[in-house]
């Protein structure tokens, strides 16, 4: 078959896989593997077929999970799992994750790892079995570690750049702006909506990605409508 897969500049590239490319699972954070609350765009697994997944290390149509866990992409018949690899495999074939600038990518890398750390600080919450307790220790992120994160984040995003990584958008602003629309969504019961209200670096490369085009697309094919994205 012939995938087409859109870079970041509208053009598309022609990547031949001999079979099917497909994705049998998706999480709207980048990085987080285990549901929430509230779900988002996604085809999740219901919770004892995942259950038996989790045990056996394949979905009930044979889908094979390496981990044990999603989020898995299936190509020619070949799983590749973790989102961090998902990401790149992509971004390869998309030009939104350099091949021949090993810099720029260990660049991107630090970001995406950096918004691994964001996610699971704030998923380690989904643990608290009390209400009232795991809204608090959100609060808590939110006003403090998660806060200080974001202060870097922010200190790092040279002015004036629509994107992390300039001078373009890669996984890296993606990764990013999904995290923390997650985070910023209202979804995220006791998350602030306003937490990024004192970044604005982070609001503009969030927003910058928000308003791509391809993005765009991307969002009429596969979001509900009226799903709130985040608050940037």
């Amino acid at each position: 078959m012939m995938m087409m897969i859109p870079d970041s500049v509208g053009r598309s590239q022609n990547t031949r896989f001999s079979k099917t490319t497909r994705y049998p699972y998706h999480s709207q954070a980048f990085g987080r593997a285990r549901s929430v609350e509230r779900s988002g765009p996604s085809r999740r697994a219901t919770n004892t077929p995942f259950l038996r997944a989790k045990e056996s290390g394949k979905l009930d149509d044979g889908t094979v999970m390496p981990f044990h866990q999603m989020p898995v992409l299936v190509v020619d018949g070949t799983s590749i799992a973790q989102t961090g690899g998902i990401a790149r495999f992509c971004g390869k074939l998309s030009g939104l994750y350099p091949t021949d600038d090993h810099l720029k990518a260990a660049q991107i890398d630090q970001f995406i790892d950096f918004a691994t750390d964001l996610n699971t600080m704030v998923s380690s919450t989904n643990q608290i079995q009390d209400e009232d307790q795991k809204l608090a220790t959100r609060l808590e992120l939110a006003n403090g570690p998660l806060k200080r994160k974001l202060g870097m984040l922010e200190r790092l995003i040279q002015e004036g750049s629509d994107w992390i990584v300039p001078t373009s958008i890669s996984i890296a602003d993606i990764a990013i702006w999904r995290v923390l629309g997650w985070f910023t969504s209202g979804l995220l019961d006791g998350m602030p909506k306003n937490l990024l209200s004192d970044f604005p670096k982070i609001r503009h490369a969030c927003l910058a990605v928000d308003k791509h085009p391809k993005v765009q697309e991307w969002i009429g094919r596969t979001y509900p409508e009226n799903y709130v994205r985040g608050t940037y």
